[in-house]
């Protein structure tokens, strides 16, 4: 009877052998190093993938205390993501909560090559703001570690576990804001990107109009690879708009300052001409001209929620709600400011003639003063 060999880690030298090149070259295609073609670099990757090769400390299996964090929404572009006071502020929630409860958070770039995710160390990964097709998604699932997501998956499956703002609570919010307030026609900017938020901020939005029988005031702009033009062109197409807005919506950080700036462009007073409101967590619009009206997705709170929620599923907790929803903050300012006509002397006066001259009409004993 034939003894069955022992199972081998695979190494380096094999994943070079079964894609036919040099273990420089596996290196380097790992690494996203080197000058090699994108055909090589997706061979390396897929002998690797065929014989589950890893690193030594990788392959180890035991808990590191490491928690992982990282942002997809823009791709590999560069983005300032520490600059967006959504972002840095979720980070910063997360890493506290982290820490609180003996875990090291690590914030690693979305341009990472496939062989780190795969094999950097680490016990499960806050993915924020998953896109469609993401291939960051596809790796840490293929890795099979514990993943939580800040955002709804845009294809959620079954078992997925995310933190999410309320989305719909927010735009509401806000919409129910400057209906008291006395818009009656409010414009929305709907950024183009395939993550959830956009659509269902849209979804929202036109449920909300249809409710109360309002029409949807819509334009799209592109939000890659960046949106401070396109917005401002967006805000341009509505107030074109016949009968014009009176009030219009944003939903990303800068929406508040192109907002504005598009209204100055049109010779427009806010609040007096439009009413400006977004959806931000940016502090500088408690000083813009005029201080502009937002809601808070409260990101620190969702950092806070998605690592009690990832610590629970490295631990195999049970009877622990997978899918989370942080309520919004509404924060009026001077930009959804109620409208008040001003009165003259004169209309004062005839106010205060034909006040005096009604009050018999309703009760005879009373008399005008001589």
């Amino acid at each position: 009877m034939k003894s069955t060999p022992a199972w081998r880690r695979p190494t380096l030298e094999a994943v070079a052998a079964r894609a036919g090149v040099s273990a420089a070259t596996v290196s380097n295609a790992l690494n996203c190093t080197g000058r090699l073609s994108e055909a090589t670099r997706q061979r390396v990757i897929a002998a690797v993938r065929e014989l589950g090769y890893a690193p030594a400390r990788a392959a180890a299996g035991s808990s590191t205390g490491v928690l992982g964090l990282t942002v997809t929404t823009y791709g590999d572009l560069p983005a300032p993501y520490t600059e967006i006071p959504y972002f840095a502020q979720l980070a910063l929630g997360a890493m506290a909560a982290a820490h609180e409860r003996g875990y090291m958070l690590m914030v690693m770039p979305s341009s990472l090559s496939p062989w780190m995710w795969l094999n950097t160390p680490m016990d499960g990964v806050i993915h924020v703001a998953p896109r469609a097709d993401d291939p960051v998604r596809a790796l840490l699932r293929e890795r099979g570690i514990p993943i939580v997501s800040d955002g709804r998956p845009p294809e959620p499956r079954c078992g997925d576990a995310w933190v999410d703002a309320d989305h719909d609570a927010a735009l509401r919010l806000l919409l129910d804001h400057l209906t008291k307030a006395g818009a009656r026609h409010i414009g929305l900017t709907q950024p183009l990107h395939d993550d959830a938020y956009p659509h269902l901020i849209g979804r929202t939005y036109a449920s909300w109009c249809a409710e109360r029988d309002l029409p949807a005031l819509v334009e799209e702009y592109a939000s890659l690879p960046d949106y401070f033009t396109t917005e401002r062109d967006a805000v341009g197409r509505l107030l074109n708009r016949d009968p014009r807005p009176d009030a219009i919506v944003g939903v990303y950080s800068d929406s508040g300052h192109n907002i504005l700036a598009a209204a100055r462009q049109h010779g427009l007073r806010v609040p007096r001409d439009l009413l400006v409101a977004c959806i931000s967590e940016d502090p500088d619009y408690a000083t813009t001209t005029p201080a502009v009206t937002t809601v808070s997705l409260r990101p620190d709170r969702v950092g806070d929620e998605a690592v009690d929620l990832l610590i629970a599923l490295i631990n195999a907790r049970t009877g622990v709600e997978r899918r989370r929803l942080v309520q919004p903050v509404l924060i009026p300012r001077y930009s959804t400011r109620r409208k008040i006509e001003k009165k003259t002397a004169s209309d004062l006066s005839m106010q205060v003639r034909g006040h005096f001259v009604e009050r018999p009409r309703q009760d005879s004993n009373l008399r005008p003063r001589d």
